[in-house]
């Protein structure tokens, strides 16, 4: 079959008028599919439901250290739980402060607190003229939101195959002192599902900013997330890269069990140097006493370790690869042949990042809205929702039953197909 951009305007126009009979019938069919957001399906849920009998009014509730879970104390989390968190994030329990259930409230609270206190004694954020961010495109729509709400200026740094790009980076952060952060994604990056390179991850390390205020701040969300067995992705440690470049400060980093155990009732942790974090823990003493060490308790019953929650993960990687598949595969099958598209194939994390015609995007998820498939709003990947060439489009393949996944994936292609041949029609 010869591409799209090879047919002749008379077989394009018999091309479309087939879809678009199609699409119509789609239409009137009453589809109502969500592909938005990458939420946990039930099935992945299930999973973790023995965690709720984990503690009774009979359990023991003390911490490795004696500390009674039910009352006041540990600022920073219990130990087994520091313990637990520090294993996925390839650090030590010494880095780490447990947080409550959220890893994005966490990353929120950081940029707050530079903004009215600064960082470890630079002039609060709040006092300067300007602030600016580097963000990583396509990238992770609930980070670009926080710096956007806080009045932070975003600058679009494109992504390579192996991360973001490390000569931009280095250039503006060197010559800017307005420069105050980056977001990053390294391991299976949403929405695109790249992995950093070593090289890139040495280079975000042994950076020079003109600010010396300035964090990486390197959310770990999938660390721990890969899809197959024999084909796991592994990046370096950043916060021995960074100390081992004499840039121990430089980075911020975030995780959490929202997609391991319980989205909303999971733990999240930050690890950084240990100035940063004596910084961070002056600010919590005013904020709170300490957070759910009830919850932290459950989770280190449950997983016991580490290895335990590595072996729960590969029961997550069960449910979601048929799911992955039949997106995969029906846009190998579906859309390939028409060259109008071209997607990621990611080894673990959540997303497959769709990239369509320049300046269809909209359109495509608009027409999959008005047949009953929930896209994630096309821009949504970039900051201030501005894709600037229109052609970028999350899809979210875990919420939905591999059944759902097969129609949905259908009406998506259809939808694409159209819009390309309307565009080359002109």
């Amino acid at each position: 079959m010869a591409t799209y951009s090879e047919m002749n305007k008379e077989d394009l126009q018999k091309e479309l008028e087939v879809l678009k009979e199609e699409y119509a019938k789609i239409c009137d069919a009453d589809i109502n599919l969500d592909m938005s957001r990458g939420k946990p399906g039930a099935d992945q849920l299930k999973l973790s439901v023995k965690m709720l009998d984990i503690l009774d009014a009979d359990s023991d509730v003390k911490a490795s250290n004696g500390i009674d879970c039910r009352n006041y104390g540990l600022l920073d989390g219990i130990p087994e739980a520091k313990k637990m968190m520090a294993g996925i994030m390839q650090t030590d329990p010494e880095n780490i402060i447990i947080y409550g259930n959220s890893s994005l409230n966490v990353m929120y609270d950081t940029v707050s607190r530079s903004f009215t206190h600064g960082v470890m004694g630079s002039t609060p954020w709040c006092k300067l003229d300007k602030v600016k961010w580097l963000c990583p495109v396509p990238g992770y729509d609930r980070h670009f939101a926080i710096t956007e709400f806080f009045g932070v200026e975003m600058i679009n740094i494109p992504m390579n195959e192996d991360g973001p790009d490390m000569d931009m980076v280095e250039k503006l952060v060197s010559e800017d002192d307005a420069i105050k952060g980056i977001w990053c994604v390294p391991k299976y990056s949403n929405p695109t599902g790249i992995s950093y390179s070593d090289e890139v991850v040495r280079r975000m390390a042994n950076l020079k900013p003109a600010a010396k205020d300035f964090r990486i701040y390197w959310d770990n969300a999938y660390a721990i997330h890969h899809l197959y067995n024999g084909e796991q992705d592994e990046i370096l440690e950043i916060m021995e890269e960074c100390r081992k470049a004499g840039n121990p400060d430089m980075v911020f980093e975030f995780a959490s069990t929202s997609k391991v155990t319980f989205p909303g009732s999971g733990i999240a942790a930050i690890a950084a140097s240990k100035d940063n974090l004596d910084f961070i823990k002056k600010q919590m003493t005013i904020q709170t006493i300490g957070y759910d060490k009830l919850n932290q308790l459950r989770h280190v019953r449950f997983f016991k370790n580490v290895e335990g929650v590595k072996a729960h993960m590969e029961k997550h990687a069960e449910k979601l690869r048929p799911k992955f598949a039949t997106v995969l595969d029906v846009l190998e099958k579906e859309l390939k042949p028409t060259g109008v598209g071209s997607w990621t194939k990611p080894n673990g994390g959540y997303f497959i990042s769709l990239d369509v015609m320049e300046g269809c995007a909209k359109k495509v998820v608009s027409m999959c809205k008005d047949a009953g498939v929930v896209l994630t709003g096309a821009g949504a990947p970039f900051p201030y929702g501005k894709d600037p060439e229109d052609k970028n489009i999350r899809i979210a393949p875990s919420f939905p039953t591999p059944e759902e996944l097969l129609e949905a994936s259908k009406i998506l292609v259809i939808c694409t197909k159209i819009t390309a041949i309307e565009k080359l029609l002109g």
